[in-house]
């Protein structure tokens, strides 16, 4: 079938989504979304929308009969329907075998574990006691961090725990043990840093730079690149993201958030089977995004260069308050031609919810990033 003639099937409309869609749409290509929303972002400029809850099969059966492949731009999705649509003979890339262990995070660290790749220490735990066993300096030591396995995202299912007082209120703060719970031995780290990496149909990657990220209450607020860490880190954050792809054998865009350690060491946190928020500086800072890499990818296609242009900060936009959207500082903004804004189209603005984000390119990275951070007094979101 003519490329320009592939149907893509996407589960899952939100910024990520739509993001997908504007590469895509550069190759003629038509696109099918599923999400429970009407007005989710991707709804603008996708050809057909599916109105569904993404635990419904109903919906995932009817994006299948307009997909010659599907992909997915959120791991919380329903992977019994995935599974039975990968059984009639639909394809569907990332793998739902690999997607199968990524969602729950002790399975996943277990997987990295097996093959290699350095991870914090883990433990499946029940009750309060367990985890205050966990505590002891013997064990773990504290802080620790008590994490739900399945379900978490932007610091949701995640609860520190910095001394024994904080045990009760994590373990409330998570569920009281409804979901099933972890803990993880916290790094004492230096900086929090991602690869984004691709792999094709047939094993081939692309690696773009190492990213440098700083998070506010646990969600990612802004990502810097290069970052500034060694030759020697990077090439081995490098080597870590290549291994982890091969590890769950996926197809497409993949993310591999990692601590550097205060030792030098390096543990990777968290897995990502799609493009992720700590890659959008891709899209002006490389000559081929991940959004059109991960395209790329599912439909066979060679990679397009993941080298960096220039120096590039990305600043996540959150919702200040509650209420109807309203983006402030465009104008002042647009007055500077290294800075380019994005919106991703969500009517409501909530406190902490990612309304869109902006990045600032240049010849010094110095000088990007006190200008990104210049910006963030001026370019804001609002709730009416």
């Amino acid at each position: 079938m003519e490329i320009a003639k592939k149907r893509i099937g996407i589960v899952g409309g939100g910024q990520l989504g739509k993001m997908m869609i504007l590469e895509a749409k550069r190759l003629g290509l038509y696109i099918t979304v599923l999400d429970p929303a009407a007005d989710c972002p991707s709804s603008s400029i996708c050809d057909k929308l599916i109105v569904a809850n993404l635990n419904d099969l109903s919906g995932y059966t009817e994006l299948s009969k307009h997909a010659d492949v599907i992909t997915y731009e959120w791991e919380n999705i329903s992977v019994p329907a995935l599974e039975k649509l990968e059984k009639g003979g639909h394809i569907i890339y990332p793998s739902v075998s690999s997607l199968r262990t990524i969602q729950n995070k002790y399975v996943q660290n277990a997987a990295l574990k097996k093959a290699g790749i350095p991870v914090p220490k883990f433990a499946l735990v029940t009750n309060t006691e367990e985890i205050r066993e966990y505590g002891k300096p013997e064990n773990f030591g504290y802080p620790l961090m008590l994490k739900t396995t399945s379900g978490g995202y932007d610091g949701k299912g995640v609860a520190p725990v910095k001394t024994e007082d904080d045990v009760d209120d994590a373990f409330h703060q998570l569920g009281s043990g409804i979901k099933e719970l972890m803990v993880e031995e916290f790094v004492d780290f230096q900086k929090e840093i991602s690869v984004i990496a691709c792999r094709g149909i047939k094993g081939e990657k692309a690696v773009y730079p190492v990213a440098e990220n700083t998070h506010t209450n646990t969600i990612l607020d802004t990502t810097v690149v290069p970052a500034d860490i060694s030759e020697e880190a990077s090439n081995k954050a490098k080597e870590i993201a290549d291994k982890v792809m091969s590890v769950f054998e996926g197809v497409g865009t993949f993310c591999t958030e990692m601590f550097l350690a205060k030792d030098g060491e390096i543990y990777v946190n968290e897995v990502a089977p799609r493009p992720h928020n700590s890659g959008h500086y891709t899209i002006e800072g490389c000559f081929a995004n991940q959004f059109e890499n991960h395209i790329r990818a599912i439909l066979g296609l060679p990679f397009g260069d993941t080298g960096l242009i220039c120096p590039a900060v990305m600043v996540n936009l959150l919702g200040e308050s509650d209420g109807k959207a309203k983006l402030l500082g465009l104008e002042e903004a647009y007055n500077d031609p290294n800075v380019q804004v994005h919106i991703y189209g969500k009517s409501e603005s909530k406190v902490g919810r990612k309304m869109g984000h902006y990045t600032v390119v240049g010849e010094s990275a110095k000088d990007t990033i006190k200008r990104a951070l210049e910006l963030k007094k001026i370019v804001r979101i609002i709730g009416e």
